[in-house]
């Protein structure tokens, strides 16, 4: 099968199946991550977790919404770009590691500064992030710099996997008919973390966790207060990288589902809407950060671990050594 062939069977081609396929059935490899700690330049703190591979290039992991090295994309991505002879690394987003982070603000869908320092800290440390490949929140987050940094980019090549590029739908979206079971997810464990944060220092909000029901309320009364934004409409409007797509100088690809439960089909960008450095892989099945295929359930893959060390081996060309 090849990097870019996906076919999957009848059965694999339900939207909740792809995304619930992986986080249910999928093995994830033991990797043994070497852990390390950057200190901010606001005296907060960014998690990273290398995993073993080649010495060629350093490829950054971004994660999704209260993501970490638990989800099921994480560390079979990682292998499979340390197969390819890249050096992964994986990016906690701010307070996302076993650790809350030191400061009331939070990671969110347009917090570029933060990763423009990581890439800026690991380049001084002589380990620069030539590519970087991020999922959904983290994908926005990753494209949203590349349009706002243009040829300024650290990044020499880019992958965003089942992206909300339109947050405001997105949001709706997750309130609508099976979506909502996700929506609940999210909830649950965006409190959880907000609880665990708080639980040694006050928060700076007065909100009641129980009355929050949806993530437009979250981001209303959590997220934007606390990132500095007026409301979750200011929010979703800043921080959706539908607007800065076509800025997008840097070879990037996105690999995105028509079927995706997180978000509506109209919501996939059109090839007039993005820049020149940007390559579309829209996919009519795949659900959200799915992409599983194979013809018998005890024998799946996944695109996403084929697509993603195959594009970067293109892009940086013979930098890569098998490991």
């Amino acid at each position: 099968m090849s990097a870019t062939t996906f076919n999957p069977p009848p059965w694999l081609r339900n939207p909740h199946v792809q995304t619930l396929w992986p986080k249910l059935f999928r093995r994830l490899p033991n990797l043994a991550l070497v852990h390390e700690r950057l200190e901010l330049v606001d005296s907060d703190f960014i998690d990273l977790a290398w995993a073993p591979g080649g010495d060629g290039p350093v490829v950054l992991v971004l994660h999704g919404l209260e993501g970490n090295l638990r989800s099921h994309y994480a560390l079979p991505t990682m292998t499979a770009l340390g197969r390819a002879g890249l050096r992964p690394v994986f990016m906690h987003l701010r307070g996302c590691s076993d650790e809350p982070n030191r400061l009331p603000r939070s990671y969110h869908s347009g917090a570029i500064d933060d990763l423009a320092e990581v890439l800026t800290l690991l380049r001084a440390s002589g380990r620069p992030a030539a590519a970087a490949i991020g999922f959904s929140l983290g994908g926005n987050l990753l494209l949203r710099y590349l349009g706002t940094a243009g040829p300024a980019s650290l990044l020499r090549a880019a992958m965003a996997v089942s992206v909300p590029f339109v947050l405001a739908d997105a949001a709706r979206r997750l309130e609508q008919g099976a979506s909502r079971l996700y929506q609940q997810y999210l909830i649950n464990r965006l409190k959880r973390s907000y609880r665990r944060k708080f639980r040694a220092a006050p928060s700076p909000l007065s909100v009641d966790l129980d009355h929050i029901r949806t993530l437009r309320q979250y981001d209303e009364y959590i997220t934007a207060p606390l990132n500095g934004f007026a409301g979750a409409d200011d929010y979703y409007h800043r921080c959706s990288s539908i607007g800065y797509l076509a800025a997008i100088t840097t070879p990037t690809l996105i690999l995105h589902s028509a079927d995706d439960p997180f978000m509506y089909p109209h919501n996939v960008p059109r090839p007039d809407q993005v820049g020149p450095g940007v390559r579309l892989a829209i996919q009519p099945y795949g659900g959200h950060v799915g992409f599983i295929d194979g013809r018998f359930p005890w024998q799946t893959g996944c695109l996403i671990d084929r697509l993603a060390p195959a594009f970067f081996q293109e892009q940086l060309g013979g930098e890569t050594g098998q490991s």
